[in-house]
């Protein structure tokens, strides 16, 4: 009680304090409220944002504002196009996996059915049955629900192609016009925002490095891992290569998760042996060279933040947010810091540690 009686007098006594935790809350609720209204809206604000860190860098190398605009979203329209002819590609490959989950069941199946033999001690018969038996279920029911999705993204198809068109168009528009943006929304602000922009500025120095660093980490990653497993021949190394590559954005649990799908897609092409061993060991070495060279390489001077405070925010924001809230656990983790950072801190009397 005594500690909230003291946050709630530095609160009163601190009116850049208050501001700052009422634009966090006002924020957050606001973009709460009209997730699914502005979806479009804020995914033109978080690509923008990438493209703008490239901009900076390009203008540290003396290329002018108009001039890196030019080159960066000559880039990004390039990537689109691209993608038109990617997405047919990785979305046969993923009906295709989706076809094949029985084939997958039978073929585990058929490796674990001698191991209650092996191992009566740790495994019973019924207990495999029972185990066999809702694997099944719950591989079929995520089939289903794949087939399902993907039909549903085929009736779907002309609301993402006006997002196609609504969303580069925003983002050149975000990007031409950022600093007018930026004082017009500094201008409903009270005169006395400092601490605001100081929490602005650390969050930002912390994000445009990470942004920077985590998507050329993500292109790396996924152009090696594609050459890997399709000079290894591995069956739908595009799809893979891109799940590989989306799980980076995810740090500690998305390279696990990754492994499943490697993992799958090896056994059921090879099944047990040399082959599926060398597949999965290829993604491992990938893995490990990722985390001990590149990640230093790229982030020497990104988010400072402790591993176990990572994972924390993936569980927390996760649970809250979802899918979203484990893609933005980290900028809402360096958000929390910065404000933590900012807070005012009680100075304890000599004597009274």
């Amino acid at each position: 009680m005594e500690l909230l009686r003291d946050w709630y007098n530095i609160i009163a006594r601190n009116n850049q304090l208050a501001m700052l935790l009422v634009l966090l809350a006002v924020g957050t609720a606001f973009v709460v409220v009209t997730a699914g209204i502005l979806a479009p809206f804020y995914g033109a604000v978080t690509i923008a944002y990438v493209m703008d860190v490239a901009m900076r860098g390009l203008q540290r190398r003396g290329v002018s504002r108009g001039g890196s605009l030019t080159i960066v979203y000559g880039i990004f329209v390039a990537v689109i196009l691209a993608l038109f002819g990617l997405l047919p590609v990785l979305g046969r490959q993923l009906a295709q996996f989706a076809s094949q989950i029985p084939q997958f069941i039978a073929t585990f199946q058929e490796m674990v059915h001698h191991l209650p033999e092996r191992y009566p001690a740790l495994l019973t018969p019924q207990q495999l049955e029972d185990g066999l038996n809702e694997l099944r279920g719950e591989m079929l029911g995520m089939s289903q629900n794949l087939a399902h999705y993907l039909r549903g993204t085929v009736i779907g198809l002309v609301t993402a192609l006006v997002y196609l068109i609504i969303i580069p168009v925003m983002i050149f528009f975000l990007l031409k016009d950022k600093d007018r943006i930026i004082a017009w929304l500094a201008s409903f602000l009270p005169a006395h925002h400092e601490l605001a922009g100081t929490v602005w500025r650390d969050v930002n120095r912390q994000l445009q490095s990470f942004v920077g660093g985590k998507v050329l980490q993500m292109v790396i990653v996924g152009v090696v891992t594609y050459v890997v497993f399709a000079l290894i021949h591995l069956n739908y190394a595009p799809l893979l290569a891109v799940i590989v590559a989306v799980a980076v954005m995810i740090p500690y649990v998305g390279a696990a998760a990754a492994t499943v799908p490697v993992a799958a897609v090896a056994l059921l092409q090879w099944g047990v042996g040399l082959d599926a061993a060398i597949a999965v060991g290829a993604y491992l070495v990938i893995h490990a060279l990722d985390g001990n060279v590149l990640v230093p390489l790229l982030f020497s001077e990104a988010v400072a933040i402790h591993p176990v405070a990572i994972i924390v925010a993936i569980l927390f924001f996760g649970g809250i947010w979802g899918v979203w809230g484990v893609f933005f656990a980290i900028p809402l983790a360096v958000l929390v810091k910065a404000v933590i950072t900012a807070w005012p801190i009680k100075k304890i009397p000599a004597g009274h540690v």
